[in-house]
């Protein structure tokens, strides 16, 4: 059985961020990101408050980013009361900037090949068959494309 590791932040990697004097620096902004971000989140509709990211803390402004403009056109009609939430949770906050991040959106995930096996003679065959029994019109035009891609 592996030995039991401290679990105070989750991993070993947040613990050494911890430990390390600019490491620990950053994980309290990330912390203080992260609480801010609940905090607007609280205020907005669950629909919005799942697309959005705080940025960053400049003083008295707090800049949230959005994946789009219909978000941040939503997120613009509910600044006041996120910044006054923000402020009755205990920071100087005086106004919310909203920018757009169309990268939020995406996922970098790569996608899967295209493993298409082509047409076996007896399907190709089969088409031939169908083709020579259907009434000329759009199905009989699909089939037709269907045997010139796959014999040539």
């Amino acid at each position: 059985m592996p030995p039991r590791r401290n679990r105070s932040s989750g991993t070993p990697a947040l613990e050494w961020l911890d430990r390390n004097p600019q490491g620990a620096h950053m994980m309290r902004a990330v912390r203080e990101l992260l609480a801010v971000q609940a905090v607007v989140a609280g205020t907005l509709p669950p629909a919005l408050a799942r697309h959005i990211r705080v940025a960053s803390m400049d003083g008295p402004h707090i800049t949230v980013m959005v994946p789009g403009p219909a978000h941040a056109a939503r997120l613009r009609q509910l600044t006041e009361a996120a910044a006054r939430r923000v402020r009755e949770a205990g920071w100087p906050v005086e106004r919310i900037v909203v920018r757009i991040d169309a990268a939020m959106g995406r996922t970098w995930t790569q996608k899967p090949r295209r493993e298409a096996e082509p047409l076996g003679e007896n399907a190709l065959q089969s088409f031939e068959d169908l083709g020579r029994h259907v009434a000329p019109g759009p199905l009989a035009d699909a089939i037709g494309r269907l045997l010139r891609h796959h014999r040539s």
